[in-house]
Parts: structure tokens; C-alpha cells; sequence
């Protein structure tokens, strides 16, 4: 495409990376930008689900991700006062079975470190570092891209990997309004020798409780506990996952949960907690030869655990719109844009459906919970939440 004809992507977190691997594999000239001088992703785990496996495995990354993954054998569901105990599917050889791939649980700096490993080995001058990007325009002849340094580039197309607080997707459609969702998440991660002998490290553990529940499963081989605990609170509203938090006001958030959660809590290094905010769906993601990918279009909730995994969809259907379409950067963003949204949308709204789920004021009394638990988990209700997304592959579908 020439010196100016290169994709460019702005924002090198998962999506961006991914997009990318899956442009240069197709031997398509693209360049990513990142405003952190360092290239590396926050300290938190990340689930990938079939449809995300999929998508790592069509880029070659089996074996690396086999290095640093833990496939956890099933999922529970613990309730949160008594601990009481409810079995929901197996991850392992079952997801095999049933979807082809397993269902992975990763740590995002070593899902990120296999990424851009990648990248490095197919082009080591794509990923440009430092580059604050601060405006995108475009003209008859491709977008222009602005970087806070003075630096301008040209590009036939433009991609804003960039995130929740994305540069382009202000560029194109103004400041977003999100609203603050009531709900606060809380996270940290514990090393598996200072777990209580009640916690299981071969599952992926889901404790439901009124206003508030707690997600934790096992990262990197099995030598780390990823927990997040999210809580109905109206009282922090900053949109951050670097803020710290105190080991104390987490126990009080959680006050009257299971000794298991306190030993949790008592075995984080620092908690970090952050507010969620909540964006309405995007009617559209792109303008002329500038789209969007990832939480810049379609950020959710972290109740359905795919909000990784849709970023990843997004990267290998760009790319294989801009192959199909090569020369045509509009036409491709269509065709991405129309092959993606409606599903990603499907995502945001079933994250925020899962919040309400797992915060049942129904959960504060024993007895009621226990016909909660069973009749929102049943088999065929947990088919008709998960199949339609670990299904999917993003390497087939129409474009």
C-alpha cells in the first residue's frame, strides 16, 4: 500500500495486537501505536472462552499460549454466605468435546507478552511506543493521524484499538456520557501457597450473593489466584483499574461472606477497585476509512467474561475484511463493522443481564437461594447464554 498506505492501528492492548498479527499474516503493511513508553498489559487475569481460543489458535499461537495457560477443569457456583456448592460445566475435555478448543484462563501480561512476541518476530518495526495519540481526520486521500509529540502519519486506514477513553472514537463521534453502573469491582491476585486448603485451584469459582459476588480461578500454570470481587456501591465512581484500594474496606464490602472470601482478601498483597461505568451500544463504529475495535466501540461489563474475547473476534474479521477487500479501506470498514456489531452489542447487553443474575436480593435467604441457583442454572438456560458465543468462529464467518 506505500509508505502512506499502511493500516494503522492506535492502541496496542490485545485487540490492537491481535488486528495486527492478523494483518501481518496476511501481508498487509501496518503500524501499531502505543502511548505507554512500555509495552505491557495491567496485572489481571483474563478468561478466554472457545470463540476466543479459536481466534489465537487460527494465528498460531497454540503452542506459546501453552506455555503460560491453566485450563481449569469445570466452573461452580459457591452461594455466598454458607459456601454451599453447585457444579455448572466443564472447561476442560467436555469444552474439547463439545466446542473443539478449550476454554483457557490466562494471565493478561502473558496473553499480551505472546502477542506481541509474535508480532515482534513477523515485523520488529510495527510497534511504535510513547505515541499519545490525540486527534484523527481524514481527507480524499486517507485518514491523518496526530500524535502529542507534533507527529502526524498518513494512513489508507485508521483503527482505535485505543480503549474505554478512545482518542478516535472522540475523533469521530464526539465525548462518549458514560453513567456509572452502581456496581464497584474490586481485584488482586493471590499466590496459590497462601491460599486456605477450602479454595480449589483446578476450577473457576463463582460466588453469588445479594447486591455483590466474587469471581476467582487460577492464572499462569496454577501459581496465582486471579479474584474479583464486585459489589453493588454507590460511593466510588472512578474509572480506573490502577486505584488502590484497603484490605480493611474490602472486608467491609464483603461483611458476612464466607470465611473463604475474608482469606482471600487477607492473602492480596493491595486490592485494587475500580467503578464501572456503563456505555449504551454504538449504532455505528466507523466514518469513511476510520473504525473502531474492542472496548473503544464495545465495552461491557465483566459478568460474561468476554469482553477479551470480543476484541480478539474483532482483530481477525478486520483483517480478513481488509484482505477481501484490498484497496477498498471503506468497503472492508463496512464489511467489518457489519459483520461485528450486532454480536458484540448481543455481548454488552447479556454482561449487564448477568449482573442482575448474580445479585439477587433472592440470594439472602438459604432456602430461597437454593431454587434460585437451580432454576438460573439450569443446563438448558446455561446452553442458550454460552453457546451462541463459543460457537462462533471468527476465522469462517461471512465477511
Amino acid at each position: 500500500m506505500g509508505a502512506d498506505g499502511k493500516i494503522v492501528i492506535i492502541g496496542g492492548g490485545i485487540g490492537g495486537l491481535t488486528a495486527a498479527l492478523a494483518l501481518l499474516q496476511r501481508g498487509i503493511d501496518v503500524a501499531v501505536y502505543e502511548q505507554a513508553a512500555e509495552l505491557k498489559e495491567v496485572g489481571a487475569g483474563v478468561q478466554i472462552g472457545p470463540n476466543g481460543t479459536r481466534v489465537l489458535y487460527a494465528l498460531g499461537l497454540e503452542h506459546d499460549l501453552d506455555r503460560v495457560h491453566v485450563v481449569a477443569s469445570g466452573k461452580e457456583i459457591r452461594l455466598w454466605n454458607t459456601g454451599q456448592t453447585w457444579t455448572l460445566f466443564d472447561l476442560g475435555q467436555q469444552s474439547v468435546e463439545r466446542y473443539g478448543v478449550p476454554y483457557l484462563m490466562l494471565h493478561r501480561r502473558d496473553l499480551h507478552a505472546v502477542l506481541a512476541g509474535a508480532i515482534a518476530h513477523a515485523d520488529p518495526g510495527a510497534l511504535h511506543l510513547g505515541k499519545k495519540c490525540v486527534a484523527v481526520t481524514q481527507n480524499e486521500s486517507g485518514a491523518i493521524v496526530r500524535f502529542e509529540d507534533g507527529e502526524t502519519v498518513r494512513a489508507s486506514a485508521v483503527i482505535g484499538a485505543d480503549g474505554i477513553h478512545s482518542k478516535v472514537r472522540e475523533s469521530l463521534f464526539g465525548k462518549d456520557r458514560p453513567e456509572f453502573s452502581g456496581i464497584v469491582a474490586w481485584r488482586g491476585m493471590v499466590p496459590a501457597n497462601r491460599l486456605p486448603s477450602t479454595i480449589k485451584m483446578n476450577v473457576a469459582t463463582n460466588w453469588v450473593g445479594p447486591g455483590a459476588h466474587v469471581v476467582h480461578y487460577p492464572l499462569r500454570r496454577g501459581e496465582l489466584l486471579n479474584v474479583v470481587g464486585i459489589v453493588e456501591d454507590e460511593m466510588w465512581q472512578v474509572e480506573s483499574w490502577t486505584q488502590p484500594g484497603s484490605k480493611d474496606e474490602m472486608h467491609e464490602k464483603f461483611r458476612g461472606w464466607h470465611a473463604d472470601i475474608h482469606a482471600l482478601i487477607d492473602a492480596f498483597d493491595v486490592p485494587y477497585k475500580w467503578a464501572l461505568m456503563g456505555r449504551a451500544p454504538m449504532p455505528r463504529w466507523s466514518e469513511g476509512c476510520v473504525t473502531l475495535l474492542g472496548d473503544a466501540c464495545h465495552s461491557m461489563m465483566p459478568m460474561l467474561a468476554q469482553g477479551a474475547c470480543q476484541a480478539l473476534e474483532d482483530g481477525l474479521v478486520i483483517a480478513r475484511c481488509l484482505e477481501k477487500y484490498a484497496g477498498k479501506p471503506e468497503m472492508a470498514l463496512r464489511h467489518y463493522e457489519l459483520a461485528r456489531r450486532e454480536r458484540a452489542n448481543k455481548a454488552v447487553q447479556g454482561s449487564a443481564e448477568n449482573a442482575k443474575r448474580f445479585h439477587s436480593q433472592q440470594m439472602a435467604d438459604a432456602a430461597q437461594a437454593d431454587a434460585y441457583v437451580a432454576g438460573e442454572w439450569q443446563e438448558n438456560k446455561i446452553k442458550a447464554r454460552y453457546d451462541w458465543l463459543f460457537d462462533y468462529d471468527a476465522n469462517s464467518t461471512p465477511v
